[in-house]
């Protein structure tokens, strides 16, 4: 890729990934080019590696470029089959995650690939994908992957890229059922929200501040937000503007299902396994991960909206519940 087009590339990935109104409605060529590549505009995450922490001024937009596929035309017959080979791997490793039961870790196996491989020869999408199954944790992950393919990928380097790329983004392969609010869900939401640093702000929900381009929500905002969420539309509705919960025992009953709320008396939890819970916290300024035992949590609660499996519903029946 040539050093014009990567600069151009770089400035479009801040400013299409910064806005959610022009990843969605404006830039279709980049869309064409990589449909269902990262589950987002994701052509110009190739370059991302390099952005490092630069400050990059709002670009200035020829529309022209961005009829169909002007960009793409644009590029000579080796770039091209670059893109394409891209298009084509993303595919694979999508397959391959889903079939390695990683789904969830999609994105990140692609921004890799996109980030670091141009020069890996003979590359296997399934054997990449069982690294990420079996890996304990992306710290040994990049080990693991670095070890294999003989690379370099530094890992503070690329957490700050991966984090920054998630959280310009709704991580829609971390849904189990679309179709439905469901408890496993709520968690996974959780963990998509502590791993994409998204910060504390009163009121919000998830949705990402005009200004400064970052997600917030508040300690109840974080449940809001999965109940708000549209992953058909990849947009945020309103039909849950309070957060209903109730108490349902102490601790020492609650099932180990992920996904159940906690409570403190003021704020919530969710629980994502593992003896672990996920809350925004107000005090530190972020959504943040700690241990249950660590914590004044002293009940566990369910939602309205949410579905919760008989696991739940029984362990609530015998418990009798105390309505909130």
């Amino acid at each position: 890729m040539s050093a014009t087009v990567a600069a151009v590339l770089k400035k479009i990935a801040i400013y299409i990934l910064g806005d959610e109104k022009k990843r969605g409605k404006l830039f279709v060529l980049i869309g064409s080019i990589a449909a269902g590549f990262l589950g987002l505009m994701c052509l110009p995450v190739a370059v991302l590696s390099s952005m490092g922490s630069m400050e990059i001024e709002q670009p200035e937009i020829n529309a022209e470029m961005f009829s169909d596929s002007a960009l793409f035309e644009s590029l000579d017959s080796e770039q091209q089959a670059q893109i394409e080979n891209l298009k084509n791997q993303g595919r694979a490793i999508e397959d391959a995650m889903r079939g390695a039961g990683v789904r969830s870790q999609t994105i990140k196996a692609q921004l890799i690939y996109m980030s670091y491989f141009g020069d890996v020869q003979n590359f296997n999408a399934e054997s990449y994908a069982n690294l990420f199954a079996v890996a304990p944790n992306d710290s040994d992950l990049i080990t693991a992957i670095n070890s294999t393919y003989g690379l370099e990928i530094g890992y503070d380097e690329f957490m700050r890229t991966y984090t920054w790329v998630m959280n310009s983004t709704i991580n829609g392969y971390m849904f189990s059922d679309e179709s439905t609010k469901n408890c496993a869900d709520l968690a996974a939401w959780a963990e998509n929200a502590y791993i994409s640093g998204w910060g504390f702000k009163s009121g919000a929900i998830g949705n990402r501040d005009d200004v400064d381009r970052i997600r917030y929500c508040d300690n109840a905002g974080l449940m809001l937000g999965y109940l708000n969420y549209n992953p058909d539309e990849k947009s945020f509705g309103n039909q849950f503007q309070t957060l209903v919960f109730t108490e349902q025992g102490s601790l020492d009953t609650m099932p180990e299902v992920a996904g159940i709320g906690l409570f403190d008396g003021s704020q919530h939890g969710i629980y994502v396994g593992d003896g672990e819970v996920i809350y925004c916290s107000e005090s530190a300024g972020y959504v943040t991960k700690d241990l249950v035992s660590n914590g004044g949590w002293t009940s566990w609660c369910t939602y309205e909206g949410v579905d919760y499996p008989q696991e739940v519903r029984d362990k609530i029946d015998e418990n009798g519940g105390d309505s909130e």
